[in-house]
């Protein structure tokens, strides 16, 4: 009776709890605990059950000093592993009425004293810690490349190239790129971060995805001249209007035209296509599938899983000498995502790619 009575306490405790005795053996687990790991209900010693010296010492520690104490639990979960701070309190109950209210034991029941182990999954806060980390990394990086080379320049202009026309005309366009890159690139981490603002917001305003490729594919079409590349757009009817952000869905169509002129290649077709679906994978209801197509040198597959991470690049010497920041197909998942949509991403090396961007209706 009074394991049952330890049992329907545990329960209450939202975290996987354990209970042990004196002796460091179970006493009962709550069902989160149980999941956590099958035998944590058994009565068998707690170094048998959760076999990590970090954890087992804490317990010995909190019986014989009296005092809480902290652990680190790691657990495999198939391919990822979890990691849990662990509480372990000093618990001491009697079945007369000194104990705490709420916390007696049975009548007749016999004193305890033990201690109250909870686990806390902080797998998800040490992953996004370590993602703030790569992100602040990846920032520093990238502007330190272009600062260093502008210092670089300035010094020289200052130095052996202050009497030279040719060679300042020629570090002055340096810098001035340079200085751009890092004005896109800081363009780039401002709208990531409005986009990330309002994610949980989802867009109701009435817009024509057809009006905004023509949008797109007008303010393009120098980029595609310049190129010699062949813009072209397929649609099954017009006009095709979805609940969405105006600018937002701009920036969708904008970075992906702009992204298979760049890597496409001279000489490239971007073709453009928009169809209505009654039923598109990955999206609830009705919509519209619009799709980027070229017919560049393609992605190997080892890199499309990975595109839309920040700062992902298959060649970043490439990248960065077409302007890329890394950060563009990022906004673009950020932007589908709080538009409830579904970005999917097939190419062939050797036989180019196609970018297709599913929206629902409403």
């Amino acid at each position: 009776m009074q394991r049952e009575f330890y049992r329907s306490y545990l329960e209450a405790i939202p975290l996987p709890a354990v209970l042990v005795d004196s002796r460091a053996r179970i006493i009962g687990g709550n069902a989160a605990a149980v999941k956590l790991n099958p035998h944590a209900d058994g009565d068998r010693p707690l170094i048998l059950v959760f076999r990590q010296p970090s954890l087992n010492t804490a317990v010995e520690d909190c019986l014989r000093e009296g005092d809480a104490q902290r652990a680190i639990y790691l657990h495999s979960e198939g391919p990822q592993e979890h990691r849990y701070d662990v509480t372990c309190s000093p618990v001491t109950l009697t079945p007369d009425d000194s104990g705490p209210r709420g916390l007696r034991l049975p009548q007749g029941g016999q004193s305890f004293k033990g201690v109250l182990i909870c686990f806390q999954d902080v797998t998800e806060m040490q992953q996004l810690d370590q993602m703030r980390r790569d992100f602040v990394a990846n920032v520093s990086h990238e502007l330190r490349t272009p600062l260093t080379a502008i210092l670089g320049f300035v010094e020289t202009l200052q130095g052996p190239a202050r009497a030279d026309p040719k060679a300042q005309d020629r570090f002055l366009g340096i810098m001035s790129a340079e200085a751009s890159r890092m004005n896109r690139l800081v363009g780039d981490l401002l709208s990531l971060s409005r986009v990330e603002e309002v994610s949980r917001m989802r867009p109701t305003d009435p817009v024509d995805l057809d009006q905004v490729i023509r949008s797109v594919l007008q303010n393009l079409g120098p980029m595609a001249e310049d190129n010699d590349c062949a813009l072209i757009y397929a649609r099954e009817r017009d006009p095709a209007v979805v609940a969405g952000d105006a600018d937002q869905l701009l920036q969708v169509v904008t970075n992906l035209v702009e992204n298979a002129l760049k890597y496409g290649g001279r000489g490239t077709q971007v073709t453009v296509t928009l169809k209505e679906r009654s039923n598109s994978n990955g999206v609830m209801g009705p919509g519209f599938a619009l799709a980027v197509k070229d017919d560049g040198p393609g992605i190997d597959s080892v890199h499309i899983a990975r595109l839309t991470e920040r700062f992902y690049r298959i060649d970043s010497h490439r990248s960065r000498e077409m302007g890329g920041t890394g950060l563009g197909l990022a906004i673009v998942k950020h932007i589908i995502n709080r538009h409830r949509g579904r970005l999917q991403i097939d190419s062939v090396v050797g036989k180019g790619s196609v970018f297709k961007v599913l929206l629902p209706l409403r």
